[in-house]
C-alpha cells in the first residue's frame, strides 16, 4: 500500500495511533509523522563525513531504542533518515548544487565527484543496510502491513 498523504498529520500522534501508519515506499512520509520526525531530524545532518558519522549513529541509537519499545513505526521512521541521509549525501556527492536536473529542464547536470559526500553516503549506507535487515524490524515490519494495511483494504 502506498502512503496514505491525504491524513491530517498536524493532528496524529502516531506513536498513540500507529494503526494509521502506512509504510509506503522508501522515504515517504519522512518530514511529516510525528512525533518520529521532530525527535529524529534534529539529529539529521551529512556535511562531512565526520557530522555524518554523529548523525547516522545517533540516529541508528535511536531505531534500536524504537526496538527495545516495540515500536514499529518509530524504528521505520529512523530506517527511512537513514535511507535519506544516504539518498542526499548521494545525490551531492553527485552534484555540487544538489540539484541532479537543470533548472528549465529535466537534463540531467552533469556528475561532479564529491569525495566527502561519497563517504558520507557511505557512512549512511552501511547504518541503513543495518536498520532494513534487522530480524526483529522485518518480523514488525510483515506483522504492520499484516495487522493495519490489510485490513484498510478490507474495508
Amino acid at each position: 500500500m502506498t502512503f496514505d498523504y491525504s491524513l491530517d498529520f498536524e493532528h496524529i500522534d502516531f506513536r498513540k495511533h500507529p494503526e494509521r501508519y502506512r509504510i509506503g515506499k522508501g522515504e515517504q512520509g519522512v518530514l511529516l509523522v510525528e512525533p518520529y520526525k521532530s525527535e529524529i531530524l534534529p539529529h539529521w545532518k551529512f556535511k562531512t563525513p565526520e557530522i555524518a558519522r554523529k548523525s547516522a549513529n545517533k540516529i541508528y541509537r535511536m531505531f534500536l531504542e524504537y526496538k527495545a519499545q516495540n515500536d514499529f513505526v518509530g524504528m521505520d521512521m529512523a530506517r527511512k533518515f537513514l535511507q535519506m541521509g544516504y539518498t542526499r549525501s548521494r545525490r551531492y556527492a553527485n552534484h555540487k548544487s544538489g540539484r541532479k536536473y537543470r533548472h528549465d529542464s529535466r537534463d540531467i547536470l552533469e556528475r561532479e565527484e564529491d569525495e566527502l559526500k561519497a563517504e558520507s553516503a557511505k557512512i549512511f549506507y552501511e547504518k541503513w543496510k543495518l536498520a532494513r535487515e534487522d530480524r526483529r524490524y522485518r518480523e514488525l515490519k510483515k506483522h504492520h502491513k499484516e495487522l493495519y494495511e490489510v485490513e484498510q483494504k478490507n474495508t
